[in-house]
């Protein structure tokens, strides 16, 4: 009990001499007892369980906390241990001393992590660039705290989320776990979407914050909130640049450009919103503006660092999580309107071919999922997937979304029955897709003088592979909507007739022709594998075990020769009973 006794008052005198206002000139962070103080006064004050001993504490510890605040800015020494041993004396005992925690949660972020986040570069003498200790401790607390953070603080995580992505970006896979487990309360309704874009080019993210720790003078910091801001940051940056290396950001003299040929323009706007700190909705990102054609050029000519390649690994992992929370939690309305900007980002990602294959790969089954689950977005997004469909000829990677999107337009029926409209509108543009390919000899690119007989074969595959969903995707329409089928049977017709297309295309629509003359097996085939009516004759493949026509092999319909009639009885496919 004396020792104990002993030990408080000691470590009470102790914050009482760093808060004192004749010390105020003084950095709190030197204090090196000052940390120990604090956890020694916290821990007491936790096993006591006397609400007289807080009070006694808190209004030091208090004192100290605004000291650190307006010193945070002049300070040399990290001081985020002791923000977060602060903070979690004001979370565990706010309520005794009518403390709301919420401001000085608030403070920390904005203050203290975005410091350490950044460094202290421009002091010249210690660069805490991203300070391991500070983020993993940071996280540490999240993790501690998050179920109190979560119901009291609810928009902290979402707001801050940038500057979360901007400790796991830095820090890389050594605190992935602890980050995964924070990452849930991350996303909200305010921050689902911006999250998406953020999530994806956290690479990007990478790249950028390795620029910056090149950088030399005070272009970075706490001032690029500011200047972020600014209503003229390139005049602010051309000054700020030519008082400390004699050139401008628009001459490029001096030997800015022998440094770093491909480096990120630090005035473009991409470059103020990968490196924002606070959540601020929802920005479009111009992947052909100087700042991230510069970022993607230098990421292919130069060698992966190993933070990139750890960026690289994380985020699949952090977008199945994503994708996995939304599927389970988030709304419909912003699930749908997530959908668009998994369209146009399918075909901007960043340039690594692992990574690339791995996001798309996540990007187009999340999608998927979101049609099977709420099969009348594909109504209530037809603009956008009009758009997309008409892309098809781009580039690869808007070839495979097309791909993806006519699956799911004959799968889910356009969007159902009650969308006739919006199908006719999809049908018409599978029409015009699969005439533009009837009539064209190639596929995308439009570089076919310049393709080797390999580029030339992909590209007839790929081609194939196109008509082939469209095809399948026309006819499967016409089945759920009939008022659409005298057209399938022309397009189908004319597919058929081709022989400039591959052999797979036009048995495929031989197939399809013969179907349509036996509506009940066309259906059964054809039709939604759920949420269709029983028709007569119709057959449930999901009770395909107990009924007696369940399994009609498909591959006899593709082998029969001549014209698409196929005159065949039950008999002649059902194996006899022995």
């Amino acid at each position: 009990m004396v020792d104990r006794d002993r030990d408080w008052e000691f470590h009470l005198r102790s914050l009482s001499a760093s808060a004192r206002d004749s010390n105020f000139s003084a950095d709190p962070a030197s204090d090196h007892n000052l940390l120990p103080s604090v956890r020694k006064l916290y821990e007491l004050c936790k096993s006591e369980e006397s609400e007289d001993l807080v009070t006694r504490v808190y209004p030091q510890i208090n004192k100290i906390f605004q000291r650190l605040v307006s010193s945070v800015s002049q300070s040399r020494i990290s001081n985020g241990l002791i923000f977060l041993a602060i903070l979690q004396f004001f979370l565990d005992f706010g309520e005794i001393v009518l403390h709301d925690a919420d401001p000085s949660l608030r403070t920390f972020f904005r203050s203290c992590l975005s410091r350490c986040s950044w460094g202290c570069i421009e002091t010249g003498e210690k660069n805490e660039f991203a300070d391991p200790v500070v983020a993993k401790a940071t996280l540490d607390f999240l993790n501690v705290n998050k179920k109190k953070i979560l119901t009291s603080f609810s928009t902290l995580l979402p707001q801050f989320f940038p500057l979360l992505l901007k400790l796991i970006a830095w820090n890389g896979e050594k605190l992935e776990k602890s980050f995964l487990q924070v990452f849930p309360g991350l996303i909200a309704p305010g921050s689902f979407l911006p999250l998406f874009p953020s999530l994806v080019d956290l690479p990007i993210l990478v790249v950028a914050l390795e620029k910056v720790e090149r950088s030399t003078g005070p272009l970075i910091g706490s001032s690029i909130a500011s200047i972020q801001k600014s209503t003229a940051p390139e005049m602010l940056f051309a000054l700020m640049d030519e008082a400390y290396t004699g050139s401008t950001i628009g001459d490029g003299g001096g030997d800015s450009e022998s440094e770093d040929s491909n480096a990120i323009d630090v005035a473009d706007p991409v470059f103020f919103d990968i490196l924002k700190d606070e959540n601020d909705g929802l920005a479009e990102r111009h992947w052909t503006s100087p700042g991230m054609a510069a970022a993607l050029q230098a990421a292919i000519n130069t060698p992966h660092s190993d933070r990139l390649k750890q960026a690289l690994n994380m985020t699949p992992r952090i977008l199945d999580l994503y994708f996995a929370i939304a599927l389970r939690d988030v709304h419909n309305s912003l699930i749908c309107a997530l959908l668009p900007l998994i369209m146009t980002r399918n075909a901007t990602i960043f340039p690594d071919k692992i990574f690339s294959y791995e996001v798309r790969k996540r990007l187009l089954e999340f999608m998927l999922a979101a049609f099977q689950r709420s099969p009348d977005f594909i109504a209530l997004l037809k603009k956008p997937i009009m758009d997309r469909l008409a892309e098809a000829y781009d580039s690869s990677a808007k070839t495979e979304l097309a791909l993806q999107l006519c699956w799911a337009i004959g799968e889910h029926g356009g969007g159902g029955a009650s969308h006739k409209d919006q199908a006719r509108e999809l049908f018409e543009s599978l029409e015009l897709l699969l005439y533009e390919n009837l009539s064209s000899s190639r596929l995308g690119l439009r570089q076919e003088s310049a393709l080797s007989s390999e580029g030339a074969n992909f590209r007839k595959s790929s081609q194939s592979r196109l008509l082939c969903f469209v095809v399948t995707a026309i006819a499967k329409l016409a089945t759920y909507h009939r008022e659409l089928l005298p057209r399938a049977r022309v397009s189908l017709a004319k597919v058929a007739r081709s022989r400039m297309s591959d052999a797979r295309v036009w048995k495929r629509a031989h197939d399809y022709l013969g179907l349509m003359n036996e509506p009940a097996i066309c259906l059964s085939v054809l039709g939604p594998s759920h949420g269709q009516m029983q028709n007569p004759g119709t057959v449930n493949w999901s009770e395909g075990g107990k009924k007696m026509i369940a399994h009609i092999p498909f591959y006899i319909l593709g082998e029969q020769e001549g014209p698409p009639f196929h005159d065949f009885s039950f008999s002649d496919i059902l194996p006899r009973r022995r």
